[in-house]
């Protein structure tokens, strides 16, 4: 049963495995991306998860439907996975255990139907480093996979009910679903245990009078070359999404005083509930910090429904009161023959975000107003 879990579900370790994006709009439902920008977005998590995209389709609906597109969409979709030899979809959104377990039977037994939720499951399995990261990972994965253990049992239905598959199958659906309440049990216990020794490192810290500052974001806006940029360390960064997962302090100068600085895992639309409550542990570093580094790629286009996707979970972690600097990183990339100050989109996020400045974490640009306006925000609260 473990093993099945853990295992990571995009296969990397030989040819890169062929993928179709699935995705829906719900007609008068307010998202805060649109459905192209959505579907570009999964098509960077998939790729980051080591597989190679062939297509998307998408579909606008009236309602959600219990086979996640019309049965009309997926005959079509059905027939371009043959032809094109592909045996892997991904939806864009979190499939009901009977949305999944219906388009594993409507589009045929040898698709392996994965939503975001799985996708990003999977993307943290791959890159959680320590223990602590780990049991956070496996937490949500049985919590994922949980109510969906009866579709690992769907070849009893092929067989046609009676004789010979009631009791066994049953039994067997049972067994399962215990074996992974009780390893959610013992994984709760153990993560409990790593909230107590963090709750103590914090105390500790707390009583040294030293602040602590973390930092906050979009998936791959920049904040782990930042951190290495202002504390001069040399912290792993990578241009892709969630190359930090689990958190990582460091000691940052001022003139005459110092504070901790912690990169924390980044932010992403439509996060999973239950990964949020599996990295409660890591999320707390958030919680209790002095203040927040809100870090922003200004050239993504996309950057003001990033800006609102994180602060919305700002307000679902019971953040949004707490002290901000905004850093609108990657500013060295803007183009250099037009005034930042034209670009509207820009202009209108800086009248509503806190502290902002433009930066670089590269180059260094920035640095030095950043470290005055810590410092000021920091020492110098009324």
């Amino acid at each position: 049963m473990e093993a099945h879990i853990s295992k990571r579900l995009i296969n990397v370790k030989k040819e890169k495995e062929k993928v179709l994006l699935l995705g829906i709009n719900i007609k008068g439902k307010k998202t805060l991306f649109n459905l192209k920008d959505s579907m570009v977005e999964l098509k960077e998590l998939t790729e980051s998860a080591g597989a190679e995209v062939i297509n998307t389709f998408t579909q606008t609906l009236d309602k959600h439907s219990n086979t996640y597109l019309g049965k009309g969409k997926l005959i079509e979709i059905k027939e371009y996975l043959n032809v094109n030899q592909i045996t892997t979809v991904i939806c864009d959104d979190e499939l009901t255990p009977n949305q999944q377990l219906n388009l594993e039977t409507l589009l045929g037994e040898k698709i392996k139907v994965l939503d975001r939720t799985s996708l990003i499951l999977d993307i943290f399995a791959s890159r959680a480093i320590s223990m602590e990261g780990k049991l956070q990972v496996e937490l949500a994965q049985h919590e994922y996979l949980l109510p969906r253990l009866a579709g690992q049992w769907t070849h009893l239905e092929r067989l046609g009910g009676g004789i010979g598959t009631r009791g066994p199958g049953e039994s067997q659906i049972e067994t399962d679903r215990r074996l992974a309440r009780n390893r959610i049990n013992q994984l709760k216990t153990k993560l409990e245990k790593v909230k107590a020794h963090r709750q103590r490192y914090r105390s500790k810290r707390k009583n040294s009078g030293i602040p602590t500052i973390t930092l906050t974001g979009y998936t791959n806006a920049g904040k782990s070359t930042l951190l290495n940029m202002l504390t001069r360390s040399n912290v792993l960064s990578e241009d892709k999404l969630f190359s930090t997962l689990d958190p990582t302090t460091r000691k940052v100068s001022f003139k005459n005083k110092s504070a901790l600085i912690t990169d924390t895992v980044g932010f992403i639309q439509k996060l999973p509930t239950n990964l949020i409550a599996s990295f409660r542990a890591t999320l707390e570093e958030t919680l209790e910090a002095d203040m927040m580094m809100h870090v922003i790629d200004v050239t993504d286009r996309n950057k003001t429904m990033k800006v609102n996707a994180v602060q919305s979970l700002w307000k679902d972690l019971g953040l949004d009161k707490k002290p901000v600097v905004t850093i609108l990183n990657k500013s060295d990339q803007l183009d250099p023959s037009a005034d930042p100050y034209s670009d509207e989109q820009l202009m209108d996020l800086i009248k509503f975000l806190p502290n902002p400045i433009f930066c670089s974490a590269t180059t260094g640009l920035g640095k030095k107003e950043i470290l005055q306006t810590l410092e000021t925000q920091i020492f110098n609260r009324v």
